[in-house]
């Protein structure tokens, strides 16, 4: 436990910051799972408009220094490839 008051104050600062940056990360890895569904329903304009919102979080995230940019990077790739994929499949 921390002792000092500006140990106490660090504390309170972090959990704060953990806490904002939890909830932008879960909101953008919902909104991947959203595209991902979508696209796994074959709805291809809604898989279209979900994944344009997960990158939009994804680059907010970014600009918020909660993700580093490499890591939005990988994670937009990997989402766009996830679902082209699967589009394509149930197209055949």
């Amino acid at each position: 436990m921390a002792n000092t008051k500006s140990a106490k104050k660090h504390l309170r600062q972090t959990e704060k910051r953990t806490a904002y940056n939890t909830d932008i990360k879960e909101n953008a890895k919902y909104l991947v799972k959203q595209a991902k569904k979508a696209a796994e329903a074959n709805d291809e304009k809604k898989a279209a408009d979900m994944q344009a919102k997960a990158i939009k979080a994804i680059d907010k995230a970014v600009a918020r220094n909660v993700y580093k940019k490499n890591t939005a990077s990988r994670l937009k790739s990997r989402m766009i490839t996830s679902i082209r994929q699967m589009l394509s499949k149930e197209a055949k």
